[in-house]
């Protein structure tokens, strides 16, 4: 089983700067990256429970249609056993009290810190392992 990690944003240009950052992860087959346009095709995706690969949900907050903010507790309740984190360019502290609240693991501001959610990304795999 190949571990799956599903980002959501309505930026095309997401799918290519995280393509390019774990280029050597997804080349050697330690995760799949799965790339969804909205909350709502988000939502899709979670919803096939039998999916057990899903291990990691990445999430921009603001989304046309329905937020980030919006999706998480959808998601939440979907797939308890998928953490959630929150990424925004807007990290002031009412938005981390929200997105923890709603049931985020963790919130992480634009520009994004790789090195950070690399060291995410690891501890999810070993914890799926």
């Amino acid at each position: 089983m190949t571990a799956c990690i599903l980002v959501v944003d309505d930026e095309p240009d997401v799918e290519v700067l995280f393509r390019q950052q774990f280029r050597r992860d997804l080349r050697a087959g330690r995760f799949l990256m799965e790339f969804a346009p909205s909350a709502l095709a988000a939502l899709a995706r979670t919803a096939d429970a039998a999916e057990p690969a899903l291990v990691l949900i990445l999430s921009d907050i603001n989304m046309p249609g329905m937020s980030g903010l919006e999706m998480l507790p959808k998601v939440r309740a979907e797939r308890p056993d998928v953490p959630v984190i929150m990424i925004t360019a807007y990290g002031d502290a009412e938005t981390r009290r929200k997105a923890i609240e709603r049931g985020a693991a963790d919130l992480l501001t634009k520009p994004i810190d790789f090195a950070q959610l690399r060291h995410e990304i690891d501890a999810r795999l070993g914890e799926a392992a």
